[in-house]
């Protein structure tokens, strides 16, 4: 038998104040999380039903089967058949079989668990046990590894092979502790120039259609029995906690024939159980540790726990076998919650909701700023279209990249991409006509797409236009360049997924490198820019708590660069006020000489009219203008 550790409740009082305060962030998690299953699980619990205690007598007041004259085979309304405060003994046998033998001929090795006197209803019972077993061939064998699960009333046999025996007294059932979940996928890189004969090998190896299925194993288990489950309906009761219900297993009924009792629930707890903490079983494991955690769970942790985790592994199968996506995804994403509050940091976890909301406050009023500066302008004075051209298309292959490697990108990060796409098309609508017109008889589509001045460009404008394709040719000549070293690169000496991936990642790459030159922010509303510099700090911490890509990740720090040199600038240039620029803005709204003009005539007392006198100051102040 192996060896047991037992820790009693009194222990955990000495916990430290930061799990107290994890476990009750996590109990709210989840209560906020699982709100879109609510429907489902209050529509079918009508189980529970506190006022129905009284239809049901004790046990022990059953009348005699042949007495029952309308008997029905499946009861109506169960209670339990112990009374609350009762003192068990519990063992748990391991083995690949659903078959159990007398226990006295069972192999001690089996045998993982072995306590006594574990009192229902006592929340202070908490029991830690550490032990290992060795792992039958058939489970490496991707066999199911079964749990024997023997509960008895103090002092009374276990084994039901025993003479003394009474089902009434004990009780057996198996539950399995493996997993059969689908593996998931790796996507497999290679050289797309150069490959090796081995790359070429495994390029020519077919792949399985539909998904791989693998036994797992996760070392960790919460048993919890339920006293305050009470009377319930059993034919209401919902699906994911009827597998947890064992009825009395002779079959008796009350007077009535038509209500039943029930065993003790025992609560397989799996709930907290991650992907990422399991071990695939195959024929290199020859050992796994086991560690139980033994105690009494509220009636409603269980409902939520059960419900909840059951319609997560449903939704996992049938999104795996290719079924319609489920409405609450493939399970990734409640996986991701879990592992967050299990895994992080209580300060982390604290840092990344935080900032989380206010990525989501600053990333909203850039927008709503921006959409508002580009509502109100008049005219396209010093308004590059090409910029915006080259934004869009910068960000659209910024978001096709984020797509190709969805498995490690958060949708936040999605979701704003493809906001700032849809905002950067639309700054095109504001700025040009889009039309569609008749190609060219030469050309080898019917049509084209042309961008035509929304009306006739001022001598402002013109030079606008001029100095835009300027820039742009002198970018080109740096960018292609540079571009086309790095695609040869990459080509050459790094692994890519497919020709697609391939074309993405170094367009990304040169967006990410070059980028930085769309980012200086010229003509840009103040509030705006306020917002994205603001945001480009939360970005650093966001970076590093939510999921995306590597190369992503890095950018987040390249705004950063921008700032500092934006601070730079307006430290060492300071603004002229009274300074007009090359495009006719900044300064006074109009010229001084316009304001004089426009001033009313003043009267005299002698009611003549008499002209505005121009003072000194107003006159420098024109003459500096000029």
């Amino acid at each position: 038998m192996p060896e047991v550790s037992q820790q009693r409740q009194g222990a955990a009082e000495t916990a430290p104040a930061n799990n107290r305060i994890q476990q009750a962030i996590q109990a709210i998690g989840i209560f906020f999380l699982v709100q879109f299953v609510v429907g489902q699980f209050l529509g079918n619990n009508k189980a529970s039903s506190s006022g129905k205690s009284s239809t049901v007598p004790a046990f022990t007041d059953r009348p005699v089967q042949p007495e029952i004259s309308n008997y029905n085979s499946i009861p109506q309304t169960i209670a339990p058949i112990w009374p609350m405060n009762s003192s068990l003994d519990i063992s748990i046998y391991v083995g690949p079989s659903l078959v159990m033998p007398a226990l006295s001929s069972v192999d001690k090795d089996s045998l993982v668990l072995e306590e006594k006197e574990f009192r229902i209803g006592d929340w202070k019972e908490n029991r830690q046990i550490d032990t290992s077993f060795k792992v039958p061939r058939e489970v490496q064998n991707n066999g199911t590894l079964w749990a024997h699960f023997y509960v008895a009333l103090h002092r009374h046999p276990l084994d039901p092979a025993a003479k003394s025996y009474d089902v009434a007294k004990a009780y057996h059932f198996f539950h399995p502790l493996n997993q059969v979940i689908p593996k998931k996928k790796v996507a497999k890189t290679r050289k797309l120039v150069g490959s090796s004969d081995t790359d070429i090998e495994e390029e020519e190896k077919p792949e399985v259609s539909g998904p791989t299925w693998s036994s797992y194993y996760h070392p960790n288990f919460t048993m919890s029995f339920i006293p305050d489950s009470g009377t319930q309906s059993y034919v209401n009761m919902h699906p994911a906690i009827r597998q947890y219900v064992h009825l009395e297993a002779s079959g008796a009924r009350d007077v009535s024939g038509q209500n039943g009792w029930y065993y003790p629930i025992l609560f397989v707890n799996t709930f907290w159980q991650l992907r990422d903490h399991m071990t695939e079983l195959n024929s290199t494991v020859k050992e796994l540790p086991l560690h139980i955690n033994l105690n009494n769970l509220a009636n409603w942790k269980f409902s939520l726990y059960s419900s909840v985790g059951e319609g997560a592994k449903q939704s996992q199968k049938q999104a795996a076998s290719g079924g319609p996506m489920p409405a609450g995804g493939d399970g990734s994403e409640f996986e991701a919650f879990k592992s967050i509050l299990l895994d992080t940091n209580i300060y982390l976890l604290a840092t990344t909701a935080i900032v989380t909301v206010l990525h989501m406050v600053f990333e909203g009023l850039a927008f709503k700023s921006d959409i508002s500066h580009w509502r109100n302008k008049k005219d396209n004075v010093g308004i590059s279209f090409r910029t915006i051209l080259a934004n869009v298309f910068m960000q659209s292959v910024i978001f096709l990249y984020l797509v190709d490697n969805s498995d490690g990108t958060s949708w936040m990060i999605l979701f704003g991409q493809g906001m700032g796409i849809v905002l950067e098309a639309w700054k095109i609508t504001k700025t040009v006509d889009v039309r569609v017109r008749e190609a060219t008889p030469d050309s080898w589509l019917p049509y084209k797409v042309t961008f035509e001045d929304k009306h006739k460009l001022s001598e402002t404008e013109e030079k606008t236009k001029e100095y835009d394709q300027i820039a742009f040719r002198y970018l080109y000549m740096v960018a292609v360049p540079l571009l086309g070293a790095y695609a040869v690169y990459s080509l050459l000496y790094e692994t890519h997924k497919s020709w697609y991936s391939f074309l993405i990642t170094t367009l990304v790459g040169s967006v990410y490198a070059y980028g930085f030159l769309m980012m200086v922010p010229t003509h840009m509303p103040a509030k705006a820019m306020t917002y994205k510099f603001l945001n480009t700090f939360i970005d650093d911490l966001f970076a590093f708590t939510i999921k995306m890509p590597t190369l992503h990740r890095l950018a987040t720090l390249r705004d950063d660069v921008i700032f500092f040199v934006y601070i730079y600038q307006a430290w060492a240039y300071k603004v002229d006020y009274t300074r007009v620029n090359e495009f006719g803005q900044g300064g006074d709204d109009e010229p001084n000489e316009e304001k004089l003009t426009s001033k009313p005539l003043s009267a005299a007392l002698d009611g003549k009219v008499t002209a505005t006198k121009v003072t000194g100051s107003e006159q420098s102040a024109t003459k500096k203008r000029k």
